[in-house]
């Protein structure tokens, strides 16, 4: 059998593992459909994101001009608003997932490979991070260089990656001692190239599925820093800042609350779950 056909074959027992409930198309189906609705409702809806409107002022809900979700204090519609809500929540819980990874699999690899006194240092490192509070240093991050989304990316990557630098220390401890390892060092590979060659791609089942679990997590993550004003700055609004002007609304306008929480909960939920199945489909023997 070729290489390529054994690819494939490998490939379909994955995917029908990954999809052999339900649940798990109706959350692709779910996440697919709020993407496709974050791109299409505020280019084609008439109203803007940002513009006020005075005379609109909290109308609920309704069929009537196409205000599905009614307006906020500003008169702004809320559909548009949570639409670009979700934008920004997904764009940060992508970009800052991706930088979490990137470091963490890098200090993570080169400390397991190299161990001795560069482990150590490199892991107390981590643990030196990990006793530095998460909202002050971000307030501080606020204060130094202003509130900005790139900075939001920047902060919350810079501390979501010391899970996964453990998680890949450990791995590497024992792919280390495999005996490809061992046959490329006796061909002179150097650290960086077998850090990189051999240590890294065999690493990347276990990498895509925590990578899958932390976008969730920076969401949320991104969330609160919004709730407390720490997120992104007005106009713009990500689905945490949201729910934190609806919940000043709550008892008079609950609709500005409910409806950013519960697409904040749908889509943490779907891409839990996701996460959850794509780690059962690639280490079918432990479920």
């Amino acid at each position: 059998m070729s290489a390529a056909a054994t690819m494939a074959g490998s490939w379909r027992q994955f995917w029908q593992r990954f999809n052999a409930r339900r649940s798990t198309t109706v959350a692709l189906w779910t996440l697919a459909l709020i993407v496709a609705a974050t791109l299409l409702v505020p280019v084609f809806s008439p109203y803007d994101y940002s513009t006020p409107a005075w005379t609109r002022i909290f109308t609920a809900p309704t069929w009537r001009g196409g205000q599905l979700f009614g307006t906020d204090a500003l008169g702004r519609d809320l559909l548009v608003r949570v639409m670009w809500g979700c934008r920004i929540s997904l764009l940060v819980g992508l970009v800052a997932s991706l930088v979490s990874v990137v470091i963490g699999v890098l200090w993570g690899a080169t400390a397991g490979y190299l161990g001795g006194r560069s482990d150590a240092l490199l892991m107390r490192a981590v643990d030196v991070l990990y006793s530095v509070p998460f909202i002050p240093l971000v307030i501080v991050l606020n204060v130094l260089f202003g509130r900005h989304l790139l900075l939001v990316f920047a902060g919350i990557g810079a501390v979501s990656w010391l899970d996964i630098a453990r998680i890949v220390r450990g791995q590497t401890l024992a792919i280390r001692n495999r005996e490809y390892i061992d046959a490329a060092r006796a061909l002179g590979v150097r650290a960086p190239a077998m850090i990189r060659r051999h240590v890294i791609p065999n690493l990347l089942g276990i990498v895509i599925v925590y990578a899958t679990l932390t976008v969730p997590a920076v969401i949320l993550f991104e969330a609160l820093l919004s709730f407390l004003g720490l997120g992104v700055q007005a106009p713009l609004a990500s689905l945490g800042s949201l729910v934190a002007e609806g919940a000043s609304e709550m008892q008079a306008n609950p609709y500005l609350l409910i409806i950013p929480a519960l697409l904040l909960s749908l889509i943490v939920l779907c891409l839990n779950h996701l996460g959850d199945r794509l780690r059962d489909a690639l280490d079918p023997h432990e479920h």
